[in-house]
């Protein structure tokens, strides 16, 4: 195994996906985070692990691009020496009944959260090394069923079943393939757009009665990447306090 794994995380900027990265490079990783629009984000990223003592570089990414997604993994290779571990943290969440979505709305979505998992997926099936680790983020809505998500879940279930495809096409890789579905977390993607009556109702819902964090579901995908997660392949983990 390599002294130093690598590992590349989109939508690394803010919310889950900082919160993965930082870990990721507490537990000794090289991390590329990648980020859509916000450099200076992304940089307090860099500079929080560099503080600690750690590695890290920025890398500007539209996941749904495959050229900059190739680029994206060209600067892991060159400042790093390889890729072990890639997360597909990435997302764009647009709410709305069904009835009343605008269809725009919904090809940005998806153009995002299926076709940019699909385009990392693709790049990540190609230039993962063995003994390395794919994580894909998708949402326990899926099994949820709220309204006004349809959108959302319908994008989410494609990661779910991209997932298990993708975990079955690299038999023999020694590389395995999960997915990690928040529940309720505190980030700024949840907080916006909702009242603190419905922040406090889906708050209520786990029996652990609170929402999750960025670090919670930042642990989880910790295991998955690391070598105590080598057995689990091909799932959906639904990191939500056991709501239902």
């Amino acid at each position: 195994m390599n002294a130093q794994r690598v590992a590349v995380v989109t939508g690394g900027s803010r919310g889950i996906g900082r919160a993965i990265a930082t870990t990721l490079a507490a537990r000794g990783f090289a991390v590329v985070v990648g980020y859509t629009r916000d450099a200076g984000a992304a940089k307090d990223v860099v500079g929080e692990i560099v503080a600690a003592d750690g590695a890290a570089v920025t890398a500007q990414v539209d996941v749904a691009e495959a050229e900059a997604v190739e680029a994206m993994f060209g600067t892991a290779q060159d400042t790093f020496g390889g890729v072990d571990v890639v997360v597909n943290s990435a997302g764009r969440m647009t709410l709305s009944p069904i009835a009343e979505l605008d269809l725009d709305d919904l090809d940005r979505l998806h153009r995002t959260n299926i076709r940019g998992t699909f385009v990392m997926a693709r790049e990540a099936a190609r230039r993962v090394r063995s003994g390395g680790a794919i994580v894909n983020l998708s949402t326990s809505v899926v099994g949820l069923g709220f309204p006004t998500y349809g959108a959302y879940v319908a994008s989410k279930g494609a990661v779910e079943a991209m997932t298990m495809v993708l975990a079955r096409e690299l038999r023999g890789r020694d590389i395995t393939v999960n997915a990690v579905a928040p529940g309720p977390t505190a980030t700024e993607l949840f907080f916006e757009g909702k009242d603190e009556e419905t922040v406090q109702r889906l708050a209520k819902q786990p029996p652990l009665e609170r929402l999750g964090t960025p670090q919670d579901i930042a642990e989880v995908v910790a295991f998955l990447a690391g070598p105590t997660g080598r057995w689990v392949n091909g799932q959906v983990i639904r990191a939500n306090g056991g709501i239902v």
